[in-house]
């Protein structure tokens, strides 16, 4: 959905768009199409991933989103295994 909608804006002739404002119509059709009974979340953390991803799916449309340089590209991966609820200490009252 993401691609879709982002083409459509593409074919409306937009040269650059907003993938936070992809991602609320995303929301958006999908609580429309589900109803309240919806338990799909989209993370707004989210958003730049699916934008650098786009562009390198879609070379020819690189620079559609404007991204900002990662820090993280620079860094060495840690290797380090995911994190899961067993990961954090309960929290206690008083």
């Amino acid at each position: 959905m993401f691609v879709g909608f982002t083409f459509e804006m593409i074919m409306s002739g937009r040269k650059h768009y907003s993938a936070k404002a992809v991602f609320e119509r995303l929301r958006w059709e999908v609580d429309i199409k589900h109803g309240p009974a919806n338990t799909f979340k989209l993370n707004n953390n989210y958003p730049a991933f699916y934008a650098r991803r786009f562009h390198r799916m879609y070379p020819e449309h690189d620079g559609f989103f404007r991204t900002r340089k990662q820090i993280s590209d620079e860094c060495v991966a840690t290797n380090l295994p995911e994190l899961g609820p067993d990961d954090y200490p309960e929290e206690r009252a008083g």
